[in-house]
């Protein structure tokens, strides 16, 4: 979903209540008071369930906690129907959950992956959109193949089909990727924005593997927390490409900035081959 600027501290407080779930989460509640202990204790397991997974593939984020605002929704099509990045002195989430969603719904869900894959990088400009969104689809599915929550198959279909999907956009909403990430929330992009990003990270992998690179991305990212992210100044014109130097740095190699000069351009749609999907997917498996 999407990542948007906006201070934790602008929250009117008065309609939440928080809940302290462990020393890394911290849940606020819509409508001022938290709701049944079994609603509570659902949702924490979840959360602690989810950032534990993320965490492995990741490694801790580096802010001392995680601000989680929680929406309960008592009728929705699917067990998570929202989520966003709030980005502020401690960056955060927010969710809208099916309130009667089992645990097991919860977990089966791929949005409280991508919205806390989202912590791992600074906020980009909204032409720069397709990086940060791709980023958080490409590393969702990572996580929840880790996780063994989908298979080395599943991991394959599923960026193949959304791949298939962005492909398809790229006929609908045609330009300058940089320019249609820029309005991708009027035009209704995201296929083509989501999905051009994660074919950059797929890409990206690659070329990593090709110059003979140590690391892989999930790699990369867990040194750039310790290294590098809070020196990225967010919401500016150079947030991305610093972020991307920044890995270039730490993978001693030129790919990540050619690369980006390339896609910010393009108005095609990138061509994965399968057999490049397979392989990150062999890579991942646990």
């Amino acid at each position: 979903m999407g990542q948007l600027c906006r201070c934790i501290i602008g929250i009117c407080l008065s309609s939440f209540s928080f809940t302290t779930i462990s020393a890394d989460i911290e849940v606020m509640w819509q409508n001022g008071r938290p709701p049944e202990r079994h609603t509570v204790e659902k949702v924490s397991n979840w959360l602690e369930y989810g950032l534990a997974q993320v965490t492995s593939t990741l490694t801790d984020l580096q802010q001392p906690s995680i601000p989680v605002s929680i929406h309960l929704n008592e009728y929705a099509n699917e067990p998570v129907p929202w989520g966003e990045v709030v980005r502020g002195d401690l960056d955060g989430i927010t969710l809208h959950i099916h309130k009667h969603a089992s645990l097991a719904q919860l977990k089966a869900d791929w949005t409280l992956y991508h919205e806390l894959a989202h912590l791992y990088h600074p906020l980009f400009d909204y032409g720069d959109s397709w990086l940060g969104e791709g980023l958080a689809t490409y590393l969702q599915n990572v996580v929840m193949l880790q996780a063994g929550m989908i298979s080395k198959d599943d991991f394959t279909q599923r960026i193949r089909a959304g791949l298939t999907r962005g492909e398809a956009a790229t006929e609908t909403f045609k330009g300058k990727l940089s320019t249609v990430s820029e309005n991708m929330w009027q035009l209704g992009a995201y296929q083509r924005v989501y999905w051009s990003g994660t074919a950059f990270f797929i890409e990206s992998e690659a070329q990593l593997k090709a110059v003979g690179s140590k690391y892989n991305l999930t790699a990369l990212l867990a040194r750039y927390q310790t290294c590098c992210k809070k020196s990225t100044m967010p919401n500016t014109n150079h947030a991305a490409v610093k972020f991307l130097a920044a890995l270039d740095n730490l993978a001693k190699a030129d790919v990540f900035i050619p690369l980006y000069l390339t896609y910010r351009v393009r108005g095609d749609f990138p061509n994965i081959s399968q057999r490049q999907i397979r392989y990150l997917s062999n890579q991942y498996a646990r």
